[in-house]
C-alpha cells in the first residue's frame, strides 16, 4: 500500500470523526456555553488527554512504531503492554489520591471558585481512568499501522464521539450536571476503543495478551528510546499546561481556545496527522534499508501534498472563521459575544496551521532513524520561546496572545527541525518541491482574491449555513481552477506516480 492511499484511509476516517466531533462540540457549546460549566469540564478532560499525549501517542508510537515494524514480534508487544498497564495503574492510583492539588496547579483560576473546583475535581477523579485505556488503544494503533492497517487504527475517536454524541442527546439531564454525564461517557468510551482495537488485532492475526513484566534486551531499548520521547512530550504537554493555567485566568478564555482549536485540529488532522501516521512505517522501512535517497523522496512527496492542501486551508480558515464559529457553535448558551471571542481566536491559531502540519511530517524522520533526542532539544527551546511570548501577549491580547504565540512557536519549531536535518545531510528540499509550494502560495493567493470579490458581490445575500455553505463552495472550485491553469496537478501527478519518487537534487 502506497504512502498517500495509507494516507488517504486515515483521512477519510479522520474526516468522519472531525464530523462527528463538531457535532458533539455544538452539542457542549449549546448545552455549557463558554461558561464555567464548560470551562470545568475542558479542563478535567485535558488531563488525561495530556498525560495520553506525554505516554501513548506521542512516545510511545514512536519509539514502539519502528521497532515492532521490522519483524512484528507479538510477545515484544505483549511485554510492552504488561509493563504500560502496570505503571499507569499504579500512576493513575496516585493521581486519584491527589487531584486536588493537580486540579489546583492546573488550573489555579478555578481556585477561588469553591464550586467550579469541587465539580472539576469529581470531574477529573471519573475521567482520569481514560488514560489507562487510551494508551492501550495506542499501542494497538501502533501495531495495526506497522502491519498496513490503517482503518482500524482511525476508527477509535469515531467511537468515542459518537458514545459522547449520545450522551449529549439521550443522557445530559441524568446527572447532576451535565458535566458529571459527560464525565461518566468519557470513560465508557474508553472501554470501548479497548474492546473494538483489541478484536482488530486479532482479525489482523496479531496475537497479544498481558504476560508477566519482563525487562528482555528489546523492551530495555524500547524504554531507552522512549524516555527522551517522554520528556519531549512533556515539553509540549508543559506548553499546554502552561496556556492553560494562563487561560484559566481568564474568564471563558479556555472555551474560546478550545472551540478555536477544534476547527484548527479539522484541517491538521486530515493533512498532517494522516500523512504522518502513514510516513513513519514507510520512512522505518526505508532508513532500516539504508534507502536515504528514498526516505527524503517520501518525505518531499509528503511535503509537497500536504502544503498543496495545507496552505488554501489556512486562508479559507481565516476567511470564514466569525461565519463558521457561528454556524457551528452559536445557539443555545454559547452568545455572539462567545463567536466573536472564538472566530478572533482561530484567526490566530490559523497563522500556525501549516507549521503545524510540517512538524507532524518533520518529526518522522528523527523517529525513524531512532533519534529521540533531538526533537526533545528542540522542544525545550521552543517550550522558552513560547512562554515568554506568552508572558509578552497575555497582557495586550488576553486570550489571543495565547493563540499567536502557539502559532509563532510552531515556525520556530520547523525552522529548527529542518536546519538540524539539512545539517546532517538527511533531508534537502528538492526544487521541484520548492516550485510546487511557490505554486501552492500563488493559487491560495488567486482563490483569496475570488472569495473576496464574490463575498461583497453575491455570497453576503445568503444567510448562515447557506452562505457558509456557498463560500466553501466557491472557494474549493476556485482552487482547483487554479490548480488547473498552473498545470500543477499534471506536474504532480506524474512525480507521485513515479517509483521512485521526486528526482532528488540538491
Amino acid at each position: 500500500m502506497s504512502l498517500f492511499k495509507s494516507a488517504a484511509i486515515v483521512s477519510m476516517l479522520t474526516f468522519c470523526s472531525r464530523i462527528l466531533g463538531y457535532v458533539r462540540d455544538m452539542l457542549i457549546a449549546a448545552t455549557m456555553g463558554a461558561g464555567m460549566l464548560a470551562d470545568v469540564f475542558l479542563v478535567a478532560f485535558r488531563l488525561p488527554n495530556l498525560f495520553r499525549q506525554l505516554s501513548a501517542e506521542g512516545a510511545l508510537n514512536n519509539a514502539f512504531v519502528p521497532m515492532f515494524s521490522k519483524n512484528q514480534d507479538t510477545v515484544f508487544a505483549s511485554h510492552v503492554l504488561s509493563w504500560m498497564v502496570l505503571v499507569l495503574v499504579v500512576f493513575t492510583i496516585v493521581i486519584e489520591i491527589f487531584m486536588s492539588q493537580v486540579m489546583m496547579l492546573l488550573a489555579p483560576g478555578f481556585i477561588d471558585d469553591p464550586q467550579a473546583m469541587d465539580l472539576l475535581v469529581m470531574s477529573g477523579r471519573i475521567m482520569f481512568p481514560y488514560l489507562i485505556m487510551i494508551s492501550v488503544v495506542s499501542l494497538f494503533n501502533g501495531m495495526l499501522q506497522s502491519v498496513k492497517r490503517f482503518a482500524f487504527a482511525a476508527l477509535a475517536p469515531v467511537i468515542v464521539n459518537i458514545i459522547m454524541i449520545s450522551c449529549l442527546l439521550w443522557f445530559i439531564d441524568q446527572g447532576q450536571t451535565p458535566v458529571h454525564t459527560l464525565s461518566v461517557a468519557v470513560t465508557i468510551a474508553g472501554v470501548v476503543q479497548v474492546v473494538v482495537l483489541y478484536s482488530a488485532v486479532r482479525w489482523a492475526g496479531l496475537q497479544i495478551r498481558l504476560l508477566p513484566p519482563k525487562a528482555t534486551s528489546d523492551v530495555a531499548v524500547f524504554f531507552k528510546r522512549m524516555l527522551p520521547g517522554i520528556i519531549g512530550g512533556g515539553v509540549t504537554q508543559l506548553n499546554l499546561w502552561i496556556n492553560t493555567l494562563l487561560a484559566t485566568t481568564l474568564s471563558g478564555a479556555v472555551s474560546y481556545l478550545y472551540y478555536a482549536d477544534r476547527l484548527v485540529q479539522f484541517p491538521l488532522a486530515l493533512i498532517g496527522t494522516a500523512l504522518g501516521i502513514a510516513l513513519l512505517p514507510a520512512l522505518s522501512r526505508q532508513i532500516g534499508d539504508n534507502q536515504k535517497d528514498e526516505a527524503i523522496n517520501t518525505q518531499n512527496q509528503a511535503i509537497e501534498v500536504a502544503m498543496l492542501l495545507a496552505l488554501p486551508a489556512s486562508a479559507g480558515l481565516w476567511f470564514i472563521a466569525p461565519l463558521a464559529i457561528e454556524v457551528i457553535f452559536e445557539r443555545g448558551a454559547f452568545t455572539a459575544a462567545n463567536t466573536i471571542a472564538t472566530s478572533d481566536a482561530l484567526r490566530m491559531y490559523v497563522l500556525g496551521l501549516p507549521a503545524f502540519v510540517l512538524i507532524k511530517l518533520y518529526l518522522p524522520a528523527f523517529f525513524a532513524a531512532g533519534d529521540t533526542k533531538t526533537p526533545v532539544k528542540i522542544a525545550l527551546g521552543c517550550l522558552v520561546l513560547n512562554l515568554t511570548l506568552n508572558l509578552l501577549l497575555i497582557g495586550p491580547m488576553q486570550h489571543l496572545g495565547l493563540a499567536l504565540s502557539t502559532a509563532l512557536t510552531a515556525w520556530v519549531n520547523v525552522g529548527l527541525l529542518v536546519a538540524v536535518l539539512t545539517a546532517r545531510k538527511a533531508y534537502w528540499f528538492d526544487r521541484d518541491v520548492l516550485l510546487g509550494v511557490i505554486k501552492s502560495v500563488c493559487i491560495t493567493g488567486f482563490m483569496v482574491l475570488v472569495l473576496v470579490v464574490f463575498d461583497y458581490s453575491g455570497l453576503s445575500s445568503f444567510e448562515g449555513t447557506s452562505q457558509l455553505g456557498a463560500i466553501i463552495l466557491v472557494g474549493v472550485v476556485s482552487y482547483v481552477a487554479g490548480v488547473s491553469v498552473f498545470g500543477y496537478h499534471t506536474t504532480l501527478i506524474a512525480r507521485l506516480k513515479n517509483r521512485h519518487g521526486v528526482k532528488t537534487q540538491h
